[in-house]
């Protein structure tokens, strides 16, 4: 989206963007139900097992070494609290309100320390709600003395709403420096040296994902050299695949430095779940053109309408699992009438996806949405090319 003002850069950028997003849900889609059918991942990871893994010290990669002085001292969430409440430790989060630091001193050791034998949480020692103090750098710039559950949240708001901003001002920033310094012999480099075999590319991607330690950091890069043209979507997709690949070897790390072997099975999971959806959908090519079209059908009606990338965010992201959360926990109650219910809406939605999918491919539902999308794009057009002092000219009776 940080491409919006060119159309054909904006078409370029969401293919390059949706292909990532189309692999990960078609590998869903096969994999989640074929594992809660057969379970071959978990017996695959269990015969892979140890029978232990030993505590050791925790691998932190080079940008959260650069990135972590910086958000420690702006805001820290205290991870025990969904942990706590996930098993049952505690019912909600206002178990851990209000803040208490012993003293009023706002430091690790008085806010966050543990408590030892015989001391009383928020009373003999420090107490902390969603936010807390780093041991090294101390309490962050949103922490407060005695804060209540809403104080924490409206802080956490705030800072959720200013990350949003800056990602959108560094992409929208690393789309024009991208435009104005790979041009001429740069692109035409670049291009030669990603032009590599799909296996290459798988490697290069998992490499530098495993360097950054994030999978989004190298799509977010590779998205905007798609846009302007210097990477191909055919390339594209193997160094996303790559990047699958490289975001596991965290996970890994960090299970095998930990005490449980549960956490390396997850790790393990993850793991052959990216290689069995690479297995399944990249070595033949007709599969691999599967969401190699599909992003490139996404790219072509958001030239048609800018409107499709909020509303593909909105649906993919939010509206799609929403709704799964909502059926799982209709099922998760236990209740006949809610089962029931649930029930009924799983046969509502399946309904509703075939009469969708007869109507798209049998009764020309694909040509009117694009005739829809050519109507606005036309009107829009028109109504741009307007004089400016239209409103000015003479009415006639």
């Amino acid at each position: 989206m940080g491409q919006m003002s060119d159309g054909v850069q904006l078409e370029r950028a969401f293919a390059g963007a949706t292909v990532h997003d189309l692999f990960n849900l078609l590998t869903v889609a096969i994999f989640f139900p074929l594992e809660l059918i057969t379970g071959y991942l978990r017996a695959l990871t269990g015969a892979m097992l140890p029978e232990q893994v030993g505590d050791g010290d925790k691998w932190e990669g080079p940008i959260k070494k650069i990135v972590s002085p910086l958000a420690g001292r702006v805001l820290k969430a205290n991870k025990n609290v969904i942990k706590d409440i996930a098993t049952g430790k505690v019912e909600s989060c206002d178990e851990y309100y209000p803040v208490f630091c012993v003293g009023g001193i706002e430091d690790y050791k008085s806010c966050a320390n543990k408590c030892g034998d015989g001391e009383e949480k928020g009373v003999d020692c420090g107490r902390v709600g969603l936010i807390t103090c780093d041991k090294k750098y101390g309490c962050p710039a949103f922490f407060q003395n005695g804060a209540t559950k809403k104080d924490d949240s409206i802080a956490a708001g705030v800072c959720l709403v200013l990350s949003l901003a800056f990602l959108l001002i560094c992409l929208m920033g690393l789309v024009n420096v991208l435009q104005r310094g790979l041009m001429g012999m740069s692109t035409r480099i670049i291009y030669k040296a990603t032009n590599v075999p799909g296996i290459f590319a798988i490697v290069i991607g998992a490499a530098v994902t495993v360097l950054v330690q994030s999978s989004s950091i190298t799509t977010s890069v590779l998205t905007p050299l798609v846009g302007i043209g210097v990477i191909q979507l055919e390339q594209m997709l193997p160094l996303t695949l790559g990047a699958n690949i490289g975001t596991t070897v965290t996970g890994l790390l960090a299970s095998l430095v930990s005490d449980s072997v549960a956490a390396l099975q997850v790790a393990l999971c993850h793991l052959f779940f990216n290689i069995s959806g690479i297995i399944v959908w990249y070595p033949l090519p007709f599969m691999r053109k599967v969401p190699l079209n599909g992003a490139r059908e996404l790219g072509k009606w958001t030239r048609r309408s800018k409107a499709i990338p909020p509303i593909y965010i909105i649906v993919v992201f939010f509206v799609c699992p929403l709704l799964l959360l909502g059926l799982s926990e209709l099922f998760v109650q236990k209740k006949v009438g809610w089962t029931v219910l649930g029930t009924i809406i799983v046969i509502a939605v399946v309904l509703g996806i075939v009469r969708f999918a007869w109507w798209w491919k049998r009764q020309e539902g694909r040509n009117q949405f694009i005739a829809c999308l050519d109507k606005r794009s036309a009107r829009n057009d028109a109504l741009a090319a307007l004089p400016e002092d239209m409103q000015f000219l003479p009415f006639k009776n």
